[in-house]
């Protein structure tokens, strides 16, 4: 269901940022069946209404996590992708580990990078946090491109980082620091 821009976090010229809701879920779980031939083989996000349930329930819920609903202006508010921060820690670390995905409908239209940037702004600004990191597959080369485009620098390489997939898989290390932005 469209939400009108009162509602967002934050939003740009085509795009608002807001939190996930438990309504969201016909959107986001036919979004995410729509999707699944672009996700695979790095992304599974929920396309069932209990799956959902449970994703959106951890990330409402739990105080190191932030989810984000990229939603675009041109599709009357739709959700066009999501940003998820995990693993908040506050106190001298102030960090978070940022996942992103978008939905087949919106790939290739610019609304991820608008978006990424608008989380990206509110993290480093209300939420207070200081450093944001990516870890991405390094065959995964759209979701390198958007790192690198939202200003993203590579710090590192670790091997048989994440379970994904059924197995082990290799992680390129993206970060951000509040100092990096203009």
């Amino acid at each position: 269901m469209p939400h009108p821009s009162s509602r967002y976090l934050a939003e740009g010229p085509r795009v608002g940022i807001r939190h996930f809701t438990h309504e969201d879920a016909a959107e986001f779980t036919a979004r995410a069946r729509e999707s699944k031939e672009l996700h695979h083989p790095w992304l599974f996000p929920p396309d069932g209404n209990a799956a959902y349930a449970a994703y959106a329930g951890r990330l409402i819920e739990d105080p190191t996590k932030a989810g984000f609903l990229v939603c675009s202006k041109d599709d009357g508010g739709g959700i066009a992708g999501f940003v998820n921060i995990n693993n908040i820690v506050e106190g001298a670390f102030r960090s978070g580990a940022l996942g992103y995905g978008a939905f087949a409908h919106a790939a290739g239209r610019g609304l991820m990078r608008q978006g990424l940037d608008l989380v990206v702004r509110h993290a480093f600004g209300p939420m207070r946090l200081h450093r944001l990191e990516i870890n991405v597959q390094p065959a995964n080369t759209g979701s390198i491109a958007l790192a690198r485009a939202c200003g993203f620098r590579l710090e590192g390489f670790s091997p048989n980082m994440l379970f994904i997939d059924g197995a082990w898989r290799d992680h390129e290390r993206w970060a951000i620091t509040a100092e990096m932005r203009p």
